[in-house]
Order: structure tokens, then sequence, then C-alpha cells
């Protein structure tokens, strides 16, 4: 099957050459488009683009085509969230109204709230109900206009309930047209009956859970909390090291609270990404400079907890590259509307609007893995975009912040009903 999208106003975020699989410094300020142009889909791949005035009459006469007018409508790569939490159960608002109270994370956290009061509900929710849960905010980000996502485990902080999650990601997978990958994060916290003896905790990782995840063949990243109060860079580098002698790379949490050295310890073992980072430094951007591990900001989180803004603007002019992801869960930042992000990304982190949405289509696939088959617009990837609304520019996506700009919503090649 054949979809002809013509007409469109201009045609954003497009990648020539397959061989680039990010963009870095000064890069990420250009972004390629073409006005008056056309976009061939094939099955499940882009097939053509160009400028209408060189589109062919045979082409534009074709009955078996599917055609859609994107008349005065923009048509951009599908967000790719590197970074989200979207398996949990219940919502915690209550916390919300500890937070506006005065209570830190961290006290909420001490006393047994956020990431533990998540795990407790998980514990005790079924499968099936968690997928029914969890799929409500599949559909939700798929129409926001996101197209890739990975999605980790680490409500669940016991063997049984790890395994749940993990397993609960692997039916999404299987049944949304939606790309996943998913990722082991048993080290997401230290439960209260470890909190004397941490290491116990890691040796459950180590020795339970890693060896079951590998089994079941639930996982392709292992991710770590590394950060003042969670787990020590000793502590990480033991679980990086057990996850790696299994196939699953490295994924960090990293600098969220405080300087940790989780970004030298996620660049050490190559970590694919290195995430939160407000607590970045010249020490460790030049660790992250020529390295294959993506600096990645989560604008929601910083927005929804009130805390500094990683320094995405000194990043960039540093030459390295930045990702943005929604970090979309219960506690800290509970939504996946990647167009938001954008937006804080442009208010709050200074980055501009081409350099946002390099960061969360592009760069945000490499985070994940999977820049070779989709975050921009390139023969022979995954046709992933979404169409918009009538606009005038490509700015107005971040600079509307509140306003549903999506028309339509493509994955694989496919109209999807949202």
């Amino acid at each position: 099957m054949q979809t002809l999208i013509k007409n469109i106003k201009e045609l954003v975020g497009i990648i020539e050459n397959p061989d680039i699989i990010l963009l870095s410094g000064e890069q990420m300020s250009k972004l390629n488009t073409i006005k008056d142009a056309y976009l061939l889909v094939e099955g499940e791949i882009i097939k053509d683009f160009g400028k209408m005035s060189e589109i062919s009459q045979d082409l534009l006469n074709d009955s078996s085509l599917e055609i859609i007018d994107a008349k005065g409508k923009f048509v951009l790569p599908s967000f790719c969230d590197s970074h989200t939490h979207i398996v949990y159960a219940g919502s915690r608002e209550q916390e919300f109204c500890d937070k506006i109270k005065g209570l830190s994370y961290e006290e909420i956290a001490k006393r047994g709230g956020g990431i533990l009061n998540s795990a407790k509900l998980l514990q005790n929710t079924s499968e099936d109900d968690l997928y029914e849960q969890s799929i409500e905010r599949v559909k939700e980000i798929i129409s926001q206009g996101t197209g890739a996502v990975e999605i980790k485990s680490g409500y669940g902080l016991t063997p049984e309930a790890e395994l749940k999650m993990l397993r609960v990601i692997r039916r999404i997978k299987q049944n949304f047209p939606i790309e996943v990958k998913s990722t082991f994060l048993g080290a997401h916290s230290i439960p209260l009956e470890y909190r004397q003896n941490p290491d116990e905790y890691v040796d459950i990782v180590i020795n339970e859970m890693i060896p079951l995840v590998a089994a079941e063949d639930l996982a392709d990243y292992i991710d770590v909390f590394c950060d003042k109060g969670f787990f020590t860079v000793e502590q990480t580098e033991r679980i990086l090291m057990a996850g790696i002698k299994y196939g699953l790379r490295p994924k960090i949490h990293a600098n969220e609270l405080d300087k940790s050295g989780g970004i030298q310890v996620g660049v050490k073992y190559n970590a694919l990404s290195v995430d939160h980072i407000e607590y970045t430094e010249k020490e460790e951007m030049q660790a992250l400079l020529n390295s294959e591990t993506m600096p990645t900001i989560l604008p929601g989180a910083a927005f929804f907890l009130n805390m500094p803004f990683a320094p995405a603007r000194k990043m960039i002019d540093f030459g390295l590259p930045v990702a943005i992801a929604s970090d979309y869960n219960p506690g800290s930042s509970p939504s996946g509307n990647m167009k938001l992000m954008m937006s804080f990304a442009c208010v709050n982190y200074k980055l501009l609007p081409e350099e946002a949405i390099n960061a969360s289509t592009i760069n945000g696939a490499y985070a994940m893995g999977i820049s070779y088959i989709t975050g921009s617009i390139t023969k022979g990837k995954l046709a992933n975009f979404y169409i918009t609304k009538k606009i005038n520019s490509y700015n107005f996506i971040p600079y509307a912040y509140g306003s549903d700009l999506i028309d339509k919503v493509f994955l694989k090649g496919i109209e999807q009903k949202c």
C-alpha cells in the first residue's frame, strides 16, 4: 500500500544521509526542510519525498494511492521519547499536594513515599490490571505525536514485581505499532527493609533479578539511579558489570540531586545515555565529549519538582549532543507530552526550536539505539510522522505550548485513530 502526502507547507526534519545517527553542537541548530513538499510512503517505510514542483504527474494520477492533501500544514518526524516510566499503578497526587506544602523530593522518599509508594501499589496490582492502566498512557502519547518510547521498570523492587512490569512492557511492544525499548531498572530505589544494608539489595538485583530478566529476554538495557541518597558509584558499577555480562547496555539516572559521579560512570561503561543531569559542569561535559553517550534532559521532571535546570545550552555550545525525553511517571513528571517538553526546553533551557526538534527526534532515537530506523525524514526509515493543523511556522509548535496542533499521526505508514 502506498500513501502520498501532498502540498505539505513544509516537510521538517529531513536527514538525507542514513549514516547520520545523531546531531551535536552547532549541528543541532540546523533543521533541514522542504517547502511545498510531498512525502511518499510505501508499506511501513518512507519511500520518497521532494518538492511538489518535481513530483511526477503519473504519481499524482495513480488511482491506487491514498492521497492526503496537507495544504497549509507541516509534517515532522514522530517524537522519540527515550526515558519514561509509563508502566505504573495508580497515581500520586497526594505527593503533589505535599510538594506544594513544602516537602522536598528526598523528604517524601525518606518517609516511604515517592518510588516506594509506587512500588507498593504495583506489587499489589495484577499484571492484567497493570497492562490495562498502562495502555491508556500509550494511546495518549501516540495521539500526542510520539512514535518511539523507552519504558523502564523500577516500580517493582522485588524479582516478581520487576518481571511483572517487564512482561507488561513486552505486551505493549507486541500489541502497539509504536517502537518500544525496554529497560530493567531494578536499582531505582532501595526498599525500606534494605536501607541499613543497601549492598544486600544490590546483591539481589545482581544475583536474582538480572538472571531472571535475561532468561526471559525481557530487557534491552539496564539502568541504575546513581545519585545522592540512592545508589553509589561503586554499587552502580557492580550492577552495570553484571548487566553487561548478560548483554544489557547501560543507561544511567545521573546527577539529578547532586554531582554523583553518575555521568562519569556512564561514560566509563559506554552507557547509551545519561539522563536528568541537572548537576553538570565542565568536568562532566569533558567526560561526555567524544563519547558515545547521549546527555538527556528531562524538562518535565525539573519543572514539576521545581529543581535546577540542566545546563543544556552550555552543553550544546560545548559541542555535545542533547536529547529531550519526558520522564513520564506518576511522581515527578506526570506527562508524556513531548510537544510540551520542547516548550519547556526552549523557555527554561534556552534551546532554539530547531535544537528542540532535533533533540526530541533524531537524538532521542539515538538514546534508544534506534536512530538508524526512525527519528528523521529519511528514505528507508519507518514512516513515523505527524501532520500538524494549519500553522505559520514550525516555531509555532513549541511557542503555542498549550495548544493541540496535531491533525494526523502515522506509525509504520498507518494513520492512527487517536
